[in-house]
């Protein structure tokens, strides 16, 4: 039965569909447009199928059947979902393909929308959408770009239909037609057959009188001279602009080169009419159907436009009437100022922009189906903001979506962030997949360690080469494997400590330094070398290739040698051989461990959209966060992942802390009500699902009542703590795109080592390290400092005036050289909670020289805020260094000494307390008394 749309296949314009969705092939809908109404193909586009896929549940069942068989990355979840209804509507129009011998029944899929400016990204993507599609009446549509144009010229040369889209402008047009006709000659001079392939020009006409029609109405507004010839404008020029593109069109088929082209059996490029739904409802809203009708093209109506063209509307040949009138339109839009060029650029843009934002709602859709589908396999986390910062997240979210930051921090875009060697440093992405480790190797290891009766492995190391392999090991223990002990310390009882712990003939040293030539590793794998009786096998070295490390490890026949990525920073190790070697000897299954992570890597993929990406969206709390002044980003961990905290330390404080901005960390505080914070804070809370959580819970949420930030985190097993690891990168280096800085660099940590070589280099030539006169002694305390701390020359009243130097937005820093242990952790605990509950100041800690290789960035490059206390002491008992003057107690001094001269030098608020005798414990207790009677 004969209907104006059948009419107009007699009269030479094929009729398209600009729909696609899974209910509507499945119901038989394509089937009867195809019988009924002579449809001949079907278009799709980033918004359509966000309409389709992100809404409802049409697609669920398919979406969890494909993630039963395997866990993917969001856009590949899309990608699975949108290429069966290609598949199935090509499959419907195939019938019509062969009918015509190849000239129509095509369906179009597009390349990524993200792609719009990048030449060979879409070309590579063209290609391989071709095959993933597998059919031959798919048309793959690519953006009429000036980057598009040569890879339609390459896709045309391999035989590969394609539709370009988005063309506004004639200019375009005659860019992609030679394009076309450049690929087929290419073709043809290769001696391949030029027959049987297919493109079609999508040229977008109802936007261009939108924008040309917003002009005229303001001059309009505002009383124009020339109103009423800028009236008689509206509604005609994006016809007009439509059908000078179609002389051109006919002169091209007129040509040489096409005859040429045409006797090889070559099809014309159609041009397509697209957005031909009316914007302005005053116009017939078959207003760009009507108007555009002839032979050799193609018009893709939106379903309301094809129902109202089938009710009643009106076949006749129109696109190449009145074109000396087209003509004359277009020469007032130019004589009136209208800048239809500079409208149509717009556009391109803005086409390329709204295609983005929907791929983005339709990827945010998608993922949040495949984090429903996923449960407790991937660590939840909610948000509680104010509403200024909620605002300022969502402004910063939006932001990221519109350029890209999400797909650009994966490629190591240097101009997320500050343009420098930010690329340099993006390894850590592929070991966050599992692909700088050799698991097979890490077993094998681990299994000869075990079949040697290894019983115990002591890593030595610092930094991103301890901290990790640290809370790996206090998380989740040993699992058959040797025991894990961590020695990061130059400190002689620490040392003491470990050794007392282990058999030394049964154990296994792991040397890991990135560099090679840290200082604490190095001379601490020259003293237990010794220990061990100059054994090699007994050591294995972690570190990048061709490191002063390596060359160590072969001169000295260790067992192993594992190999870093140079372009992995220490803090973002974890995932690397660094974290994971001493994780593997532990006795635990990496492959494991990697599977388990992978949710997370997905989830925060380069698809994923900012706003549904875990790490870019938490990235941007702490970012927007630190902007409003809420700096202090205070760390709360359920038992179960309570060692978490010292790692995001290290993390986030030498990632941002530089240029006089950053995140001030604070872990190990105790929680407060929320009358003891300032405005300066923002809480992290992470737990395990399983951990007795009530009293930490009603605390936080207390917290979030009072209009603090909050962000929690929840963790279904211990044993999913990768996925934080990696979470808490991907937003720590968003991070520092919001706040501007390079968070992969670290400008301050080697000022401090700087100061300490100086200072051992010294006492080698002399036996000391210089003698300072102290402020003030009090019993077994001795205090260094400036001399308006005296005051009376008590412990509490020096003290009082240091603590009385804290203002508004500072912190107080609590530093000690001393062994790290439970009781010593518990005295600076006490002595910060008393200056936290006085102040209502942020508090930190630390233990010196591990700290250095921490927080010491931030300390040193991040705000001016902070308050310090280094706390030193003599040792009870010194250790020897072999082949050296310098011991472990001389270093440890000049370490503290090295980084107060630093902190000094930058203008910051410094105390020096040494407990002077060797008794720590009670030099410790006399110290935090004295903090008391001074807040007192």
């Amino acid at each position: 039965m004969s209907n104006p749309l059948t009419e107009l296949g007699t009269a030479g314009q094929a009729v398209w569909l600009d729909f696609v969705s899974r209910d509507f092939l499945k119901e038989g809908g394509l089937e009867k447009l195809v019988r009924e109404d002579g449809l001949t193909g079907v278009t799709s586009n980033p918004s359509i199928f966000e309409k389709a896929m992100g809404e409802g549940t049409a697609y669920d069942d398919s979406l969890h059947a494909f993630l039963k068989q395997s866990d993917a990355d969001v856009v590949d979840v899309y990608e699975h979902l949108a290429v069966a209804d290609i598949r199935a509507a090509a499959d419907i129009l195939r019938p019509v393909y062969d009918r015509m011998d190849g000239l129509d029944g095509y369906v179009s899929l597009e390349v990524s929308p993200y792609l719009a400016m990048n030449t060979q990204d879409t070309l590579e993507e063209g290609r391989r959408l071709w095959a993933a599609v597998d059919r031959p009446n798919l048309m793959v549509k690519v953006p009429g770009t000036e980057a598009g144009a040569p890879a339609i010229r390459a896709l045309i040369e391999d035989g590969i239909n394609v539709n370009v889209t988005l063309l506004f402008s004639v200019d375009s047009y005659l860019a992609v037609a030679e394009a076309y006709v450049a690929g087929l000659e290419a073709r043809a001079a290769a001696g391949k057959p030029v027959r049987g392939i297919a493109s079609v020009s999508s040229f977008f006409v109802s936007r261009i009188d939108a924008q040309i029609d917003k002009k005229i109405d303001k001059r309009l507004a505002e009383g124009d001279k020339d109103a009423d010839a800028l009236k008689a404008l509206k509604g005609k020029v994006a016809i007009a602009n439509a059908k000078v593109a179609y002389q051109h069109y006919l002169e091209l088929m007129q040509s040489a080169r096409w005859q040429a082209l045409e006797a090889k059996g070559a099809a014309p490029q159609r041009l397509l009419w697209a957005s031909t739904g009316v914007k302005n409802p005053d116009y017939p809203d078959t207003l760009y159907v009507d108007t555009l009708v002839g032979p050799d093209t193609v018009n893709t109506m939106p379903p309301k436009t094809m129902d109202a063209f089938r009710d009643h509307g009106k076949v006749a040949r129109t696109i190449d009437t009145d074109i000396d009138a087209a003509r004359r339109v277009l020469a007032d839009v130019d004589r009136f100022g209208l800048d239809l060029p500079g409208i149509t650029a717009a556009l391109v843009e803005d086409g390329a922009q709204q295609f983005s934002d929907a791929a983005d709602a339709l990827l945010a859709g998608v993922a949040g189906k495949r984090v429903a589908f996923l449960g407790d396999a991937l660590n939840a986390a909610t948000l509680q903001l104010p509403e200024s910062l909620q605002k300022s997240v969502e402004a910063t979210l939006a932001r990221a979506a519109r350029e890209g930051w999400t797909r650009r921090m994966w490629q190591g875009d240097a101009t997320l962030w500050t343009n420098t060697d930010e690329a340099q440093w993006q390894g850590w992405f592929a070991a966050a997949k599992g692909k700088q480790v050799d698991a097979a190797a890490v077993r094998a290891l681990a299994d000869d360690v075990q079949r040697d009766g290894l019983r115990h492995a002591v890593l030595l190391g610092m930094g991103g080469s301890s901290l990790g392999p640290e809370v790996l090991a206090r998380t989740l223990g040993c699992q058959g494997g040797a025991e894990l002990h961590v020695l990061d310390s130059t400190d002689p009882a620490q040392i003491r400590t470990v050794q007392s712990k282990i058999d030394i003939e049964k154990t296994l040293f792991i040397v890991s330094s990135k560099s090679g030539s840290t200082l604490e590793p190095e001379i601490l794998a020259a003293y237990f070398y010794e220990q061990a009786g100059r054994n090699g096998k007994q050591f294995v070295a972690v570190t990048d290739p061709g490191s002063k490390l390596e060359a160590l490890a072969k001169a000295d026949g260790y067992r192993a040698i594992f190999h870093g990525d140079a372009t992995i920073g220490g803090r973002y190790s974890v995932l690397s051989v660094f974290g994971i070697v001493p994780f593997g000897i532990a006795g635990h299954d990496v492959e494991r461990f990697f599977a388990d992570t992978q949710a997370m890597v997905r989830a925060c993929g380069p698809s994923a959209p900012p706003a549904a990406n875990p790490g870019v969206q938490l990235g941007v709390v702490i970012g927007e966060s630190v902007k409003a002044g809420r700096d202090k980003l205070t760390i709360v961990a359920s038992p179960g992942i309570e060692s978490i905290g010292s790692w995001l330390e290290q993390l986030l404080a030498e990632s941002t802390g530089k240029e006089g901005k950053g995140v001030i960390p604070v872990d190990g505080e105790p929680l407060a009500p929320p009358d003891e914070y300032g405005n300066d804070r923002m809480f992290a809370y992470l737990r395990v699902a399983g951990d007795d959580t009530a009293d930490l819970d009603a605390k936080v949420d207390a917290l979030a009542a009072a209009g603090h930030p909050v962000v929690r985190i929840t963790l279904a097993r211990p044993e999913l703590i990768g996925q934080e690891f990696f979470r808490w990168e991907v937003a720590t280096a968003i991070a520092g795109a919001v706040i501007g800085i390079d968070p992969f660099d670290q400008p301050d940590v080697e000022a401090s080592k700087i100061k300490t070589r100086a200072l051992t280099d010294a006492f080698e030539q002399s036996g000391s390290l210089g003698d300072a006169t102290p402020l003030a002694t009090d019993g077994s305390l001795a205090f260094y400092g400036d001399a308006s701390l005296k005051a009376d020359g008590t412990a509490g009243g020096i003290l009082a005036a240091h603590l009385g130097r804290l203002s508004d937005h500072d912190y107080a820093a609590v530093l000690a050289y001393v062994e790290r242990n439970a009781e010593h952790e518990a005295v600076l605990t006490r002595i910060r909670k008393a200056i936290r509950e006085t102040s209502g100041r942020a508090t930190v800690g630390g233990f010196g020289p591990r700290f250095l290789h921490s927080t010491g960035q931030a300390y040193k490059g991040g705000p001016n805020s902070g308050v310090f206390l280094q706390i030193t002491a003599d040792p009870a008992t010194d250790l020897p260094i072999p082949g050296r003057r310098i011991t472990f107690g001389v270093v440890i001094a000049a370490q503290a000494q090295g980084d107060l001269q630093v902190l000094v030098e930058r203008g910051r608020r410094t105390l020096r307390v040494h407990i002077v005798g060797g008794d720590v414990d009670a030099g410790l207790a006399q110290l935090a008394d004295a903090v008391s009677t001074a807040l007192a």
